[in-house]
């Protein structure tokens, strides 16, 4: 019986993927253009090579360049690097990627997979700068106080998470698993690699495919209840941003709000998220509480600047 929910809510769906079938294809069809024409060019490149550094050790010296920064600032271990860097500069869900293929190769520990994804799976600067500054402000003025603030947002947070998963500790340890066996750059390890990553961001299409519908069909239901008003935005981030802009007309408001969705990620982001951490253990209800405080901290961050800028 516990269960039953859930198949209500299913049943609910496929009724009304029934009733509204033009709904479902046209969502299905914006889904599939958004994840050709921007996630897949955009993430598919970066899964493959991240893939290809930590197969034939290319990871140790990104690890070596970078190691004695961070680990000053985010008390990382070495191999943490690596995913600090992938999480803000790749953006969804390279980070939560990274950090679970680490810890299934015995590069980082439990403890700093946890507290890595509480901070490092985030919304890439090309995204933020295209498509949230460019695209939907049109304010180039914006740029940099954007980037600033979902960049240092989660950052911030990194200093209050990390007391809950260190335990004491000053620095999260290298795992010692013993001598780590690499491959040769052939093209045995590029296959699969290209395999890995095919099926990851196939993966991250189909959610993207599943949320738009969803979007669409609520889209679809008659008049404007508020809580579908609500809920809608959350779905997806890249529909939830445009929402957001055309609903509220007040700069002020729909600033801290864009901002505070973009570094929440929307559920889709953690849906993928999700599917890219199965087999590492880690628990996803902390994940959104840390997100939430993230989004939080950004928007207020905004809303700060706002009202200092005038």
């Amino acid at each position: 019986m516990k269960h039953f929910p859930y198949g209500i809510l299913i049943t609910t769906l496929f009724i009304l993927m029934l009733i509204m079938p033009k709904a479902v294809f046209n969502g299905a069809a914006e889904g599939l253009l958004l994840w050709y024409q921007v996630v897949f060019p955009t993430l598919f490149p970066f899964m493959l090579i991240t893939g290809l550094l930590m197969a034939t050790g290319g990871l140790n010296l990104i690890s070596r360049i970078f190691s004695g920064l961070f680990r000053r600032i985010f008390r990382v271990s070495d191999n943490g690097t690596f995913a600090v860097l992938a999480g803000f500069l790749c953006g969804y869900p390279m980070g939560a990627k990274v950090t679970a293929d680490l810890m299934r190769s015995g590069r980082i520990s439990f403890q700093e997979g946890c507290y890595l994804l509480s901070f490092c799976n985030n919304t890439s600067p090309v995204f933020i700068l295209n498509f949230i500054v460019w695209k939907t402000f049109g304010r180039e003025d914006m740029a940099f106080p954007t980037l600033v603030i979902l960049i240092l947002s989660p950052m911030t947070l990194s200093f209050l998470f990390r007391k809950f998963y260190l335990k004491g500790q000053n620095f999260f340890p290298c795992p010692d698993t013993g001598k780590k066996s690499y491959s040769r750059l052939d093209f045995s390890t590029l296959d699969t690699c290209m395999m890995n990553s095919f099926e990851s961001i196939v993966k991250v299409g189909g959610y993207i495919i599943l949320f738009s519908v969803l979007i669409t069909l609520l889209d679809e239901l008659p008049g404007n209840h508020p809580l579908i008003l609500a809920v809608s935005p959350l779905l997806e981030v890249t529909n939830g941003i445009i929402m957001l802009n055309t609903s509220i007309d007040n700069f002020s408001l729909c600033y801290p709000a864009v901002l505070a969705l973009t570094s929440f990620g929307g559920l889709c982001s953690v849906a993928q998220t999700q599917c890219m951490l199965q087999g590492t253990g880690i628990k996803m209800l902390p994940y959104i509480a840390e997100k939430l405080a993230a989004a939080g901290a950004a928007s207020l961050m905004a809303a700060v600047y706002l009202y200092i800028t005038g």
